[in-house]
């Protein structure tokens, strides 16, 4: 199951998930990009978004306005409906109506060889190179991996430290993937000092001792951050 947790209150770029996108709110547009993947839910805490997902047949359901974490909404939402502890469960976030979906198709065959192997991963994640000047941007994630491809940290710094022959960093991709049991023992963790620095809910995972196994993926896309991102949305389309 795909989950698309929708905020409205974004503190960077009020109401975003509403925004035009190519004749669509984002979240919508967001919806459209995965719907032929997994069954897809619009988590979120607005009335508006309820009605515009009901206006493009999506179900979307109500959440509490005090999570600290699209996640956080995410798994309201897995416990609502019921899911299955093994049910994968995939959180798209509605700012990345852009989002290939193959990606996402990768991330989900991803975690069922974690299922399948009964490995011991929290959640699973992805990235793409990205040039130098592109890692200097704060709204575009890093992250570093070790050998096993295992998260080592997420930043919006520039990770790592820019060596003279240093040219290609790892731009993290706001998608996450988890079991249904997973998703519910990642939510019972206690919000992280890193989480609260870096405004990244992965540091959670990865303060208390958790792992992230982490794919490479080709994309163009990007997420809708910041009113500069959205213009350079519509540059491309």
């Amino acid at each position: 199951m795909i989950i698309i947790p929708a905020r409205v209150a974004s503190s960077r770029f009020p109401n975003k998930v509403l925004v035009d996108i190519n004749g669509y709110p984002m979240v919508i547009a967001t919806a459209l990009r995965v719907k032929e993947i997994d069954d897809v839910i619009i988590a979120t805490d607005s009335d508006r978004v309820i009605k515009e997902a009901k206006k493009h047949n999506f179900e979307a359901i109500m959440t509490s306005d005090s999570h600290k974490s699209g996640t956080d909404r995410v798994n309201e939402v897995a416990n609502i409906l019921k899911l299955k502890d093994s049910e994968i469960v995939i959180n798209v976030q509605a700012d990345e109506p852009f989002i290939e979906p193959e990606v996402v198709q990768s991330l989900y065959k991803r975690v069922k060889l974690a299922l399948d192997r009964d490995e011991d991963v929290l959640m699973c994640s992805c990235y793409k190179k990205i040039d130098s000047i592109l890692a200097n941007d704060p709204h575009h994630v890093k992250v570093v991996i070790d050998k096993n491809s295992y998260a080592l940290y997420f930043s919006r710094s520039k990770i790592p430290y820019e060596a003279k022959l240093q040219n290609e960093y790892l731009g993290h991709l706001g998608i996450y993937g988890f079991s249904k049991k997973s998703l519910n023992k990642f939510c019972l963790l206690k919000s992280s000092p890193l989480e609260e620095m870096e405004k990244l809910e992965q540091l959670r995972a990865l303060y208390h001792g958790e792992k992230i196994a982490m794919i490479e993926v080709k994309s163009s896309s990007f997420g809708i951050d910041t009113v500069e991102d959205l213009k350079r949305a519509i540059q491309t389309l």
